[in-house]
């Protein structure tokens, strides 16, 4: 068994991500870890004016801050490091993944299609190919389906 001591959980805040921060929570708790939760926002929007350059706020890195802030595992004793980047986030991601020495990455995944994924590329997959730890994805299960018996189906049934 590989030894556990720093999870990094990679999140960008849908709902997508939730399975996989609450898979990352249960694991810090079982193997007393520490969990490093980060988002990776993208590069601030620049302008030039008189040749230098200019960064122009937009009060997005605050509000990721603060919504990094607010994810909290269910189980208090779990110890929590929020980092807020800003790049690529597959590159951020594996920089971060190095620096902090993570034994393993916990992702959620947003399962598309082929052919959307050929289009746009997918993070978890740049991530799953040039991590220096595993990488566990997580995908959103399904709703629990109830199959549902029509009174034609129940009739023949002795």
């Amino acid at each position: 068994m590989l030894p556990i001591r720093k999870i990094l959980h990679p999140t960008d805040y849908s709902d997508l991500a939730r399975p996989a921060f609450e898979f990352a929570c249960s694991l810090a708790r079982d193997f007393g870890a520490d969990l490093v939760i980060c988002h990776v926002s993208p590069p601030p929007i620049t302008a030039v004016d008189d040749g230098m350059v200019i960064e122009i706020p937009t009060g997005e890195a605050e509000a990721m801050a603060a919504r990094l802030e607010e994810m909290k595992p269910a189980d208090p004793q779990v110890r929590v490091t929020r980092r807020l980047l800003r790049g690529d986030p597959a590159d951020e991601i594996l920089r971060l993944a190095g620096a902090c020495q993570a034994d393993i990455i916990v992702m959620g995944t947003h399962g598309r299609g082929w052919l959307s994924h050929l289009l746009l590329g997918s993070v978890a997959e740049a991530v799953l190919r040039n991590a220096p730890c595993p990488v566990v994805t997580v995908k959103v299960p399904l709703p629990a389906m109830t199959p549902k018996i029509s009174s034609c189906q129940t009739a023949n049934v002795r």
